[in-house]
């Protein structure tokens, strides 16, 4: 099989990133939840202390969540030869590990995304709305656009079928 487009001169065949209605939209309704549940908390005098606590305490934690999905959405997962990293350099998947790419509708996978099955067990983490990793299986995708999920799950494929024939590509 020979491999249908040219790599590009910085190596990256493909990004994706999140887009910016989505990324406010996600992160707004967290803080608009986190809110929402500390104003509970604060002005429902006539409920125990306990569950005051607990509501003041659980919005804390989701605007935390907020924050931090803020922060994670800025950064992008590239597509190289070498195999999936983000952008602050962190290896997601080598190549050389990924086994296949599911994007159906039934495949256990993030919001307009795909789901990476590897071979060993690597990376583990969690970029809210951006990437998840666990043992065997990393997913790509939350807020980000479901063009440049498809894109880049679709190169992946072909990818990995240049590599079992033989035919990779060079960056």
């Amino acid at each position: 099989m020979e491999f249908p487009f040219d790599i590009p001169a910085d190596g990256v065949i493909a990004r994706v990133r999140a887009s910016a209605g989505r990324r406010f939209f996600g992160c707004g309704t967290l803080l608009a939840l986190g809110a929402l549940l500390v104003l509970l908390g604060f002005t429902r005098a006539e409920t125990g202390l306990g569950y005051r606590l607990f509501l003041i305490l659980g919005g804390a934690g989701v605007l935390a969540a907020a924050t931090i999905m803020w922060r994670s959405t800025l950064i992008a997962v590239e597509l190289t030869v070498e195999g999936l990293r983000d952008t602050t350099g962190r290896v997601l998947a080598p190549l050389d590990d990924i086994v296949g790419v599911d994007r159906g509708v039934f495949a256990f996978k993030p919001s307009n995304g795909f789901m990476v099955r590897r071979k060993t067990a690597g990376l583990k983490g969690w970029c809210p709305g951006i990437w998840w990793a666990t043992s065997k299986m990393l997913g790509v995708g939350g807020v980000t656009p479901a063009g440049e999920a498809k894109f880049m799950a679709e190169s992946l494929s072909m990818l990995i079928a240049a590599r079992d024939a033989g035919n990779l590509p060079r960056g």
